[in-house]
């Protein structure tokens, strides 16, 4: 008996089906579309979408940031921004640090400084946030002069108007796929119903959803794709200040 019990042991150790554990859970794909000066988008990603860096809920999610918005092209790939001349500006400087920095907790960290400074009105202090950050800013500003960020907003230019459906307004949170129209403030609630592992512990504390979340009746902040000013050369003033 004692030698039939220790072969089924070893049996059980040596077959390849034994001791087998689930795959871990796929991440949520998570993307923001968004333009550095609207306001709701700054909010948004200062006191909403920052909390996942301190939750834990950042751990299962997939975060990829669009800075263009609801910019517009002209001729010979110019872009002109909703907010200005300033906006093409920081849209570009951001587009830069995701591109030099794919680490998300490393571009975020700069994305985030530049919005608080947005929140509190004092966006043109902007180039404070390498030195707050720990950030190198000469990449950022060879980025810029070189014209490859530049490059990048094209490409996010295109990916935005691919959206399907199409964005009629920012911030444009997708969840899985999926935009959350006016209800992107509850992003963490839908990220947790899509996981498919076990849920963080961020996940226990938030509401469930209802129908009347799903498909509110009246429009949250926003800031809509409507006509915006003429491009207008920033190039010179962005390297005076961060070169």
């Amino acid at each position: 008996m004692a030698f039939e019990l220790r072969f089924f042991l070893a049996s059980l150790l040596l077959s390849p089906f034994s001791f087998s554990f689930p795959a871990a859970a796929d991440k949520v794909p998570l993307a923001l579309y968004y333009e550095t000066l609207c306001p709701y988008c700054s909010n948004f990603i200062v006191n909403h979408l920052s909390k996942i860096f301190s939750n834990g809920l950042l751990d299962v999610i997939d975060l990829k940031l669009v800075p263009y918005g609801n910019a517009r092209l002209g001729s010979n790939n110019s872009i002109s921004c909703q907010h200005g001349p300033y906006e093409c500006l920081l849209n570009t400087v951001e587009a830069c640090a995701i591109n030099i920095w794919p680490d998300v907790h490393k571009h975020f960290s700069l994305i985030n400084c530049i919005e608080s400074l947005v929140v509190e009105r004092k966006y043109t202090d902007w180039e404070s946030c390498f030195q707050r950050t720990g950030s190198d800013s000469h990449p950022v500003a060879d980025c810029y002069s070189r014209g490859d960020g530049q490059k990048l907003e094209l490409l996010y230019a295109a990916e935005t108007s691919a959206l399907e459906p199409p964005h009629t307004y920012v911030p444009w949170v997708v969840v899985d796929g999926r935009p959350l129209y006016e209800d992107y403030e509850n992003f963490e609630t839908y990220i947790c119903k899509a996981y498919k592992g076990p849920l963080p512990e961020a996940c226990k504390a938030l509401p469930i959803l209802t129908t009347a979340q799903k498909k509110p009746h009246r429009l949250a902040h926003v800031c809509y794709a409507k006509k915006i000013s003429s491009p207008i050369s920033v190039r010179r003033q962005m390297m005076e200040k961060i070169m």
